[in-house]
């Protein structure tokens, strides 16, 4: 399995192709239309991300020692910037995420790219999966 930093390399090679940001959204919408849809029952109250323009939904799994994440949101950019970041983060430990630095979105041109609701909302997005690393961690150091 690739690691987090591998991951990320390969999401910046996969956008350096393009030049133009139309081909850059292009591309992110197209990562969007591949994330797996929620089930209903997963879009509860509790799997709302707060601090989002349109309406994000995280659920969070945990099975022999690692995260795994799936997310959906009604906003298609969104969607495609949720896939980009469950690519990175899902099916990693919480000490993999932890101990994370995430560079690609800046390498990408991201981050000076999305409108403040949006690059705040990511952010959120990114707290969250923190969150639950932490979480976890705190939990797995409980339990020995």
């Amino acid at each position: 399995m690739q690691t987090i930093d591998q991951v990320q390399e390969e999401i910046v090679e996969e956008f350096a192709v393009f030049d133009d940001w139309m081909d850059k959204y292009a591309l992110i919408i197209e990562e969007g239309n591949n994330l797996e849809k929620l089930d209903e029952a997963s879009k509860t109250p509790n799997n709302i991300i707060e601090g989002c323009q349109s309406r994000v939904w995280l659920q969070t799994d945990y099975e022999d020692g690692k995260l795994y994440f799936r997310a959906e949101s009604d906003a298609v950019i969104v969607k495609g910037l949720l896939a980009l970041v469950l690519r990175v983060f899902s099916g990693r430990t919480p000490d993999e995420i932890n101990g994370a630095k995430l560079f690609f979105l800046e390498d990408i041109g991201l981050t000076e790219h999305l409108s403040p609701t949006r690059s705040n909302g990511l952010l959120a997005v990114i707290k969250q999966i923190r969150f639950y690393a932490i979480a976890y961690k705190a939990k797995e150091d409980q339990e020995k």
